[in-house]
């Protein structure tokens, strides 16, 4: 456990000693909640579909977190580039406690922007349920951040060069987060749309966090949770394995 706490412990304080990166990573997230939340606001509750400005916060908190969590890969690349990472992994301990450490220094680091952007949507009128489930909130903030941060520790494992890598995760990440439900809701959708949203790993994190804020879920939160449970569990094994593969 000392391993993996000193890496997490890492993690965390590199994020906090980079003020430019908190405060960079948040100008995404506030202009697409600013701007989509009080733009179709008028027009989404004309249509009967209540404060949107409540519905978007939680699809632009899990986008905050996803883009922290899956980023925090490229420091597996940077990390092997300048050689830290070649001294970590000679180290007489297992290469799984290494990927541990790291995969959850980058999904705490990835809460804590989430929890930002919540505070920041409140300050803008978002409304909040229930405040006894912001728990339940958090616990799905923190399994779509460690499902995400082991996406990028996979991904990262098996490339050497940052611009492929930053290409690879727009690629992969921005339809995931648009076919998520972020950003509009579930019902009366296509069917292969609603195939691909419900094949979409991040809708049922999307829609866990709506429904512990808003108390409106689409899918259901026992089933947000178990299916994040096993997603999660798989790409932290495939995270592990691909890491332990890595030759300098």
């Amino acid at each position: 456990m000392g391993t993996i706490y000193i890496l997490w412990q890492r993690q965390i304080k590199r994020y906090l000693r980079s003020k430019a990166r908190i405060l960079g990573s948040l100008g995404q997230p506030i202009l697409f909640l600013l701007a989509l939340g009080f733009g179709f606001g008028p027009t989404f509750a004309k249509a009967g579909g209540g404060d949107y400005l409540s519905f978007l916060a939680p699809g632009i908190i899990a986008m905050s977190i996803i883009f922290t969590a899956t980023f925090s890969g490229m420091e597996v690349i940077w990390d092997r580039q300048f050689g830290f990472l070649k001294e970590t992994l000679v180290a007489p301990v297992s290469r799984v406690k290494i990927m541990l450490g790291r995969t959850l220094g980058g999904a705490t680091v990835a809460v804590f922007q989430g929890l930002i952007v919540l505070l920041i949507a409140m300050l803008a009128g978002a409304q909040v349920g229930n405040w006894f489930m912001i728990p339940v909130a958090i616990l799905f903030m923190f399994l779509i951040a460690l499902l995400f941060t082991a996406v990028g520790t996979a991904i990262a494992s098996v490339l050497e060069d940052m611009q492929g890598f930053q290409l690879i995760v727009n690629f992969f990440i921005m339809p995931l987060f648009f076919l998520s439900g972020a950003l509009f809701p579930l019902d009366a959708l296509p069917g292969i749309i609603t195939l691909i949203v419900r094949l979409n790993p991040l809708s049922y994190g999307v829609d866990g966090i709506r429904g512990a804020l808003t108390g409106t879920s689409a899918i259901g939160m026992p089933t947000d949770f178990v299916v994040l449970i096993l997603v999660t569990g798989f790409f932290l094994w495939v995270g592990s394995y691909l890491f332990s593969k890595i030759q300098m």
